[in-house]
């Protein structure tokens, strides 16, 4: 890993509490978390009170909480693993890492527990290489350099914006896969992180991420959930949809954005015929998405991750609007919730 200087101040971690009893949870992350500060958001459909231990400096947001900062009429957007976004909109921190409860941390090769926040923290502030690809994956990692060939003009990369960590144990599969292969389980840790090249579209998953929120915070959008009017449907896919508008727009301001380390070690994934119910349209018109957003431009004026989200609605009401009606309500979506962080989670970084 290489070496920054992390400032506790500049990072919050956002926890989506999807369990009553964080107790385990959280005890087990003590030794990386204890130096931060967490934001805690329980699903508003979980009704047990949560159970937390001492020893953490931590904000937990209910739904009364959620009603309060948004309006009981908006509070529906942030249920289930959307929760979390209501997190990214209330810190006000340069940096957010996002852990789901169902991960404890993992261990590298040698036994070593792996400093989550460290690495996604290294990933962003460290340079991105998205305009040509480096052989040796990360050239800013220690022991590793550009490549013979590696344009010069090049090597001094651009600012990273978005980091996806990756899972030991229970991979972040889709629920045919699960249902298909119910015993498969990751025991592949690679050491390695790489920039995806530029124009390139990924799966993302919010169980593992990191984020410069003052660069991209507001392309951070849950607009296939808020489409869905809280339908489960849409419940799995909705980061999907969010890391693909999130690479275009880092592709479009000229960002970059990182996978590989660091792992954690997910402990669930739930039941594979009820996610499959979750998520079987979305994975059908998710090969309509992929084209779309492969081939989406967007225009020189959109010089902010609000305009381009704005600038990229219009495009996904005009393009896909006629391929499905979700379409143009995740269109409307993304404009709202660019309302929103305006209205709630434009404050300034502390």
């Amino acid at each position: 890993m290489s070496q920054v200087n992390i400032n506790d101040n500049e990072v919050d971690i956002v926890i989506v509490a999807l369990h009553s009893d964080l107790t385990s949870f959280m005890n087990q992350w003590k030794p990386i978390f204890s130096r931060f500060h967490l934001i805690i958001i329980k699903d508003p459909d979980l009704k047990e009170d949560l159970q937390i231990p001492e020893g953490f400096s931590v904000d937990v947001y209910t739904k009364s909480d959620i009603d309060r900062v948004v309006g009981s009429s908006t509070s529906v957007l942030f249920s289930g693993y959307s929760c979390r976004y209501f997190g990214f909109l209330i810190s006000r921190k340069k940096y957010v890492v996002c852990i789901d409860d169902d991960c404890v941390p993992a261990k590298d090769n040698t036994g070593k527990l792996v400093d989550v926040v460290a690495q996604h923290i290294v990933n962003l502030k460290t340079p991105a290489t998205p305009f040509f690809f480096n052989t040796l994956y990360d050239p800013f990692c220690k022991g590793a350099d550009f490549v013979r060939g590696y344009p010069f003009s090049l090597r001094s990369g651009v600012d990273c914006a978005l980091s996806c960590g990756l899972w030991l144990n229970l991979a972040d599969l889709d629920a045919p896969t699960q249902a298909l292969k119910p015993e498969q389980r990751n025991s592949r840790y690679v050491d390695a992180v790489l920039t995806v090249p530029v124009r390139t579209m990924l799966p993302v998953s919010g169980i593992n991420i990191a984020f410069n929120r003052e660069a991209v915070g507001p392309a951070l959008v849950p607009a296939l959930r808020l489409a869905g009017e809280g339908k489960v449907r849409w419940e799995t896919v909705e980061d999907i949809w969010c890391g693909m508008c999130v690479k275009v727009i880092c592709d479009h301001l000229g960002l970059g954005v990182k996978s590989g380390l660091p792992y954690v070690w997910r402990t669930e994934r739930g039941n594979a015929i009820e996610s499959l119910k979750k998520e079987w349209q979305g994975v059908k018109l998710m090969e309509e998405v992929v084209p779309f957003f492969q081939s989406l431009k967007l225009p020189p004026t959109a010089t902010t991750a609000e305009d381009c989200v704005v600038e990229m609605a219009k495009t996904v009401k005009e393009k896909l609007g006629i391929v499905d009606p979700m379409f143009s309500q995740a269109a409307e979506a993304m404009e709202e919730w660019v309302k929103l962080w305006k209205s709630v989670g434009s404050g300034q970084s502390s």
